[in-house]
């Protein structure tokens, strides 16, 4: 009776670390860092603020875990889709005319330590309040 031999190759898993996530087999959970291009509106004004005004994020990499920072205070935000994350603003986000300092943050996902990114922050966009 013949026997088979089988030999297999052992690839560490360290050679994974800094890998492109969409090519790691071992990131599907992961999500990606989001990316700001731009606000709508740009430039409010307070009163406006005081009622109430929606602000959309555009840019990519968004997921319904990613939240709006705005001026250091994280805030919940509504992904109408990968492109586009809504906020409404008030007076209790933002006390007074100025710049404020908008950007998107993704909380990491259920990854384990295989050379996997996960979340993230975007660059920052500025919104004038007049």
């Amino acid at each position: 009776m013949l026997s088979r031999l089988w030999i297999v190759a052992l690839v560490p898993l360290t050679l994974l670390s800094g890998c492109n996530n969409t090519l790691n087999p071992l990131c599907g959970s992961a999500r990606p860092a989001p990316l700001v291009a731009s606000l709508s509106p740009s430039t409010v004004t307070f009163s406006d603020v005081q009622n109430g005004v929606l602000l959309s994020i555009n840019g990519s990499q968004f997921v319904p875990a990613s939240e709006i920072v705005i001026n250091g205070k994280t805030l919940a935000a509504t992904a109408t889709s990968a492109q586009q994350l809504q906020v409404m603003l008030t007076a209790s986000v933002i006390s007074g005319p100025g710049a404020a300092s908008v950007k998107v943050v993704t909380p990491s996902g259920n990854t384990s330590d295989v050379g996997c990114s996960s979340g993230g922050t975007s660059s920052v966009l500025t919104l004038t309040v007049k």
